[in-house]
């Protein structure tokens, strides 16, 4: 090869593609809480492609932990798990919408004693990716958490706000870009 410089190679679509099958979506599924829960937050945003488009046909996950940091699931090792599944998923709309309710979850041990900052994580599926992609989205009003959280530390500073959602009044705004400028940062499980 003359020129052993790195390029990008073309964004390229996979398919064919089929309607989403009967229970991948359900009615509830942003639903985490019912509405009139105590503490209950809107997380809402928008998937958006390289150019800066929206994304019409993505499947929006997110799991977290309840007020009190823990899980529900017979493994936390902390004894009472949570209150709720902390699960939802959500089909975005003709705009890339996509929303959720739920509650902002407590504070995370580390298995080396440190603490997460309350985040959510975020799975992404979209057209044209043949694998999920896993972010996080941590909360504005928890700057010192944020600082000390041992994930985000390991993000340069110039990309974290892609991992730190904006606040509105009645929640949060988490908006996912798959490429560009602005890109999300995405973790490799």
């Amino acid at each position: 090869m003359a020129d052993s410089a790195e390029v990008t190679t073309p964004s390229q679509t996979v398919g064919p593609f089929y309607a989403l099958p009967d229970g991948l979506l359900w009615p509830d599924g942003p639903e985490v809480v019912a509405a009139g829960t105590p503490g209950a937050l809107a997380v809402r945003g928008t998937v958006l492609d390289g150019n800066g488009d929206p994304v019409p046909d993505a499947v929006i996950e997110i799991w977290h932990a309840d007020e009190r940091g823990r899980f529900s699931h017979p493994a936390d090792p902390r004894g009472e798990s949570a209150s709720f599944q902390g699960f939802g998923r959500c089909g975005t709309d003709p705009e890339g919408g996509f929303w959720f309710r739920t509650v902002k979850p407590g504070p995370l041990p580390t298995p080396d004693g440190r603490t997460e900052a309350p985040h959510l994580n975020v799975t992404v599926l979209a057209r044209g990716m043949l694998n999920r992609l896993v972010t996080r989205a941590y909360f504005p009003d928890e700057a010192a958490a944020n600082d000390a959280d041992p994930v985000l530390s390991e993000v340069s500073p110039q990309r974290r706000g892609t991992l730190v959602a904006v606040a509105e009044p009645d929640g949060v705004r988490f908006d996912i870009r798959l490429q560009g400028d602005a890109e999300t940062v995405f973790f490799e499980l």
